[in-house]
């Protein structure tokens, strides 16, 4: 079942994204060489205390942080822990949600520590891309398959592997809700029209190999069979008279 949202529904899931990506902001600063990344789940913990917001994660089918960290070939739910020291060149991918006023707010981000090669910081800005030109489908009479279609181009015309078992969804009393987006054209999925008050959580995963995905034995982080790198962008939107709103970000 799909719930759309009133504006003053919307309102509160902007404020929600709004510290949600001041958070993100704050644990950005601690990516850096030698950094363990538990601190970086430290860091979002203890800033949801001090905003008065509560890390959607932590627990959430028993996973026991409050931030994922990913790390180069880890493409998303990466379990932060001192043990894992950041290096010059690693592409960390940071994914976070909160719950606030009763509403979650998801976003991911992914930051390079340092110098790396060119193609893997195509790979970050491409990536991202997509899911600029995916939210740019969110406009009134499109179709789910619009936003899919708009982020499947990127992927193909740079030749990443576009992860396909891992996809976007719908957000607002819950941290999932209907529908899912996928970020390639299927045609046996759900094929809706976008609506007034539809929110989504959009967010391609690319990598610079094949798409296949293994889950390592912790039961969470899911990683690229050929250990290629892997980069994974999101964002919450709204649609807010007829065009895409931008949950809580300025300037991600």
């Amino acid at each position: 079942m799909i719930f759309l949202k009133s504006k003053d529904e919307i309102l509160i899931m902007h404020e929600a994204n709004k510290i949600l990506h001041s958070i993100l902001d704050t644990v950005k600063t601690y990516i850096l060489p030698r950094e363990g990344t538990q601190t970086l789940d430290s860091v979002a913990y203890s800033e949801c205390g001090n905003l008065g917001v509560k890390p959607a994660f932590l627990g959430y089918k028993g996973f026991p942080k409050s931030l994922c960290v990913s790390v180069n070939h880890e493409i998303v739910h990466g379990i932060p822990s001192p043990d894992k020291i950041l290096q010059e060149g690693d592409v960390v991918s940071i994914d976070f949600g909160i719950e606030y006023k009763g509403y979650f707010a998801d976003a991911a981000r992914t930051i390079i520590v340092g110098q790396a090669p060119e193609n893997v910081i195509d790979l970050v800005k491409n990536t991202k891309l997509a899911l600029y030109n995916g939210i740019e489908q969110m406009v009134v009479g499109n179709r789910l398959n619009d936003i899919s279609s708009a982020i499947e181009k990127v992927a193909k015309d740079n030749k990443y592997g576009n992860i396909k078992k891992l996809v976007g969804h719908g957000i607002g009393r819950a941290l999932h809700e209907d529908p899912q987006v996928l970020n390639y054209i299927d045609i046996k999925s759900p094929n809706i029209r976008l609506q007034e008050g539809l929110v989504l959580a959009i967010e391609p995963m690319f990598t610079l190999g094949r798409s296949d995905i293994a889950v390592m034995p912790d039961g969470w982080t899911a990683i690229t069979v050929d250990k290629s790198i892997a980069c994974h962008w999101e964002l919450s939107v709204a649609i807010v008279d007829g065009k895409p709103f931008i949950l809580g970000a300025e300037n991600v």
